[in-house]
């Protein structure tokens, strides 16, 4: 029961992933024959609820990829409920100052060291209290991703990076690029040496670096520069761009507007 995607980044082993948005158990163990090494469950953008979310990891478990949740936001009631439901590994967006970052922390761990509420006997993560030694090991399985996505969370960075129980930091790409005035462009070349000025940063911290890109170039120069948990695709784009380009091909009427279109911005 031990966190491999953890330890996994504990060693400085690149960990490839891939993003899922559609909310579905049925397409997201699909997702997991594939053979990525985690899997991105997404609560902030994507429509999931704490059910579909249960869902999800239920469908991953048996597979070898490893389920991250991102939760909707830092709330400590979120993250309990998340937690209680099996997530091992935690996705948190918005965190913008080390303080943030402490409270979210707190949220994953149980007394003395957090506040998570104890009611682990009736909860998935103890598989209902099967696992007698599960409140004495459960704050070290956590692994805590935090989003670092604005200006200032990277005038913060070395703060947020430096708190204890953060073990990643991952930047996101679009809401960086709305941040710095460019919104919709996560290509630009001030959005991207901003991104890869942050992956130096977090790596030499001693903690993971993390984000998510379509572009298997740019993957591929994260990669280069020491990030070590990297999604390179979302199902949600790859269904969309299957689909239309099939539409496409047969001449029918929404293809050709499918193809002028731009693909969406990671996030």
């Amino acid at each position: 029961m031990s966190n491999p995607f953890k330890a996994a980044l504990a060693r400085a082993e690149p960990q490839i992933g891939l993003w899922l948005s559609l909310a579905q158990p049925y397409s997201t163990e699909l997702c997991a024959t594939a053979g990525f090494q985690w899997l991105l469950i997404d609560g902030e953008h994507g429509p999931n609820d704490l059910r579909s979310t249960l869902a999800q990891l239920q469908a991953v478990a048996p597979y070898a990829s490893h389920p991250v949740v991102r939760s909707v936001n830092g709330d400590t009631a979120v993250i309990k409920q998340l937690l209680d439901i099996g997530a091992q590994s935690l996705l948190i967006p918005m965190v913008d100052t080390a303080e943030q970052a402490q409270a979210v922390v707190a949220a994953t761990r149980y007394p003395p060291q957090g506040v998570r509420g104890v009611g682990a006997a009736v909860a998935r993560a103890s598989r209902w209290a099967a696992r007698g030694d599960y409140l004495d090991v459960a704050n070290d399985e956590v692994c805590l991703l935090v989003q670092a996505e604005t200006r200032t969370a990277l005038d913060n960075l070395q703060s947020i990076c430096a708190v204890d129980g953060v073990h990643g930091v991952f930047i996101g790409p679009a809401d960086l690029a709305a941040s710095m005035g460019h919104r919709g462009n996560a290509g630009h070349p001030e959005v991207q040496a901003a991104i890869e000025q942050a992956i130096r940063t977090i790596v030499a911290s001693g903690k993971a670096a993390g984000t998510l890109t379509g572009d298997a170039t740019l993957a591929r120069r994260y990669l280069a520069l020491g990030a070590t948990f990297v999604a390179v695709g979302i199902d949600v784009t790859l269904l969309a761009q299957a689909t239309r380009r099939v539409a496409r091909d047969f001449g029918l009427a929404g293809g050709p507007d499918a193809a002028a279109a731009a693909p969406p911005a990671a996030y």
